[in-house]
């Protein structure tokens, strides 16, 4: 999304790594020993021949303070895009030399911080991704991570962090809870700085579950958030929305997850939009997508109701493109004239 709307004092700053995408279509996924052909073959957004700087910048990106090794390779991912199911498979291939910690100096780290909205990583390169984040702690900063699997490092980073976008498996993974809600629960015990997780589920929309600033009455009674989530799920079968948002009616509940705890907070379901067949083209970077636009949203002050249904509306757009960026919507989008009133 362009740069040229974004709210005043909205400058975020990424650590993480960036990466060039080799796209091939194919009419199915190939089998075992099969030769196919692809129906197409494409590079990142149509920008064959460019490079990964020349791309960012060309959409606004500062990349003055990216660390370009002199030597060795960038990361790459060749992916498979099958037309019939519409589903990806990617191979990814690491860049050499591995980022170091030194890599990066201290006056970068806070030229970079200055002036900055909000803070974002994605979980690699953590040793670097600390430094930056603790800085960003001391700056009062708030921080969002992206967590889409387990890493080395990934516990210190999510200790300062305000606010965590997951993907379906991690929540359980990381918190060895039997279902989704009672993680999402587990999680805000657990990080007692963090105002709220969101786990996307693909075209299953989004679970999130926010930290309520208030405190409810100590003899108000406990909710199990399993049993809040199946009664939100059923308000969401009922609706006709194409993207909605589903939220606990009391904004400051106990919810209880039997057998981990208490956190007085506000579960939401966010609805993911229903793409015709002929209108989905490529899923690949749609949790990206999604994270991008929740980062918008937090800049942009949306309440969370218009923060989810954003956030879907901006990955589905994505969806009807291939590639990861070339279906990115622009703020004057007329999809999302809605969110920008």
């Amino acid at each position: 999304m362009s740069g040229d709307f974004l709210p005043e004092n909205s400058i975020m700053v990424g650590c993480g790594a960036v990466g060039l995408d080799f796209l091939a279509t194919v009419a199915a996924y190939p089998k075992p020993d099969q030769k196919i052909r692809s129906t197409s073959f494409k590079v990142a957004d149509d920008t064959q021949g460019r490079g990964i700087l020349d791309e960012l910048q060309a959409d606004g990106v500062d990349t003055s303070f990216m660390v370009v090794s002199k030597e060795g390779t960038s990361p790459f991912t060749y992916i498979i895009v099958d037309s019939q199911t519409k589903s990806r498979t990617c191979i990814h291939t690491p860049g050499f030399p591995p980022m170091k910690r030194e890599d990066l100096p201290e006056s970068s780290v806070l030229s970079a911080l200055n002036g900055t909205r909000i803070a974002y990583f994605d979980g690699r390169l953590h040793e670097t991704a600390l430094v930056l984040a603790n800085e960003a702690v001391k700056m009062n900063i708030p921080i969002l991570m992206d967590a889409e699997r387990l890493r080395e490092g990934l516990d210190e980073l999510l200790k300062v962090t305000d606010y965590v976008v997951c993907a379906a498996q991690f929540p359980q993974a990381w918190t060895e809870a039997a279902t989704i809600p009672k993680a999402l629960v587990s999680m805000l015990l657990k990080l007692p700085k963090v105002k709220f997780v969101i786990v996307t589920l693909g075209k299953d929309g989004c679970v999130m579950l926010e930290r309520s600033a208030n405190e409810v009455r100590s003899t108000e009674e406990e909710m199990d958030v399993d049993k809040l989530l199946e009664s939100l799920e059923t308000r969401k079968n009922g609706s006709i929305c194409t993207r909605t948002c589903i939220s606990s009616v009391i904004s400051a509940t106990k919810l209880r997850a039997e057998g981990i705890g208490t956190i007085c907070g506000r579960l939401y379901i966010g609805t993911a939009e229903n793409i015709p067949p002929s209108e989905l083209i490529d899923t690949t970077g749609a949790g990206d997508a999604f994270t991008g636009a929740i980062l918008y949203a937090i800049c942009a002050n949306f309440a969370t109701e218009k923060m989810l249904c954003f956030a879907a509306n901006v990955a589905a757009a994505k969806c009807r493109a291939l590639g990861a960026r070339s279906g990115l919507p622009r703020c004057n989008d007329p999809r999302l004239a809605t969110f920008m009133q």
